[in-house]
């Protein structure tokens, strides 16, 4: 099995976008020129030139088994992903399985304090966390793309949807970056 990651950016697009996420470890290939010629092949390609985010599985037949097209700010299930990889290729899944693991036990999800459940890539993250440092608020950041219980706590609150950044604030649960419903449950008062 074989993940490979394509998008219609160029090159050094490409390569800031996975030193923004600390490295990734499967290829990135650029479909900038022809501009979004592979996109267009497989039908996700939007008319003002950006591409859908859009997940393929290809078997190794060349056979196209699953497609899942989300809009770009939308994050796709991992567990559905897993699930359909398990259904297609069920030996590569397996094999992944029984690869040795952290010996590390899952870390219970903060419950209390000012809780950002977010991802590295993510631009309204990132402007969260420039917001809660400008006012010199102190918050926990859980990345939802490591936990897989801080993404199905999210997927609960948010109606199924895995929506960051979310925010828990004493129990007082914020989707999305919404900055008067954060001042609200802090406390914080504009003019």
């Amino acid at each position: 099995m074989q993940v490979i990651g394509i998008s219609i950016d160029h090159v050094p697009c490409l390569q800031a976008w996975a030193e923004s996420l600390g490295g990734i470890n499967f290829p990135l290939l650029s479909d900038f020129w022809p501009h979004g010629a592979v996109a267009e092949q497989y039908g996700v390609l939007r008319s003002e030139g950006h591409s859908e985010r859009a997940i393929f599985i290809i078997d190794a037949n060349g056979f196209i088994r699953y497609i899942d097209i989300h809009d770009i700010d939308d994050q796709p299930s991992n567990d559905v992903l897993f699930a359909e990889l398990e259904r297609i290729v069920p030996q590569d899944v397996q094999r992944e399985a029984q690869k040795p693991k952290s010996s590390q036990p899952a870390a219970e999800l903060p419950t209390s304090g000012v809780v950002m459940y977010c991802n590295s890539w993510c631009p309204d993250c990132r402007r969260a966390r420039t917001w809660f440092k400008s006012h010199e608020i102190e918050f926990t950041e859980v990345d939802v793309m490591e936990s897989r219980e801080a993404s199905r706590q999210v997927r609960e609150w948010a109606n199924g949807n895995l929506v960051t950044p979310t925010f828990n604030i004493n129990g007082k649960v914020i989707i999305d970056f919404k900055i008067k419903e954060l001042e609200e449950a802090l406390g914080i008062h504009t003019p």
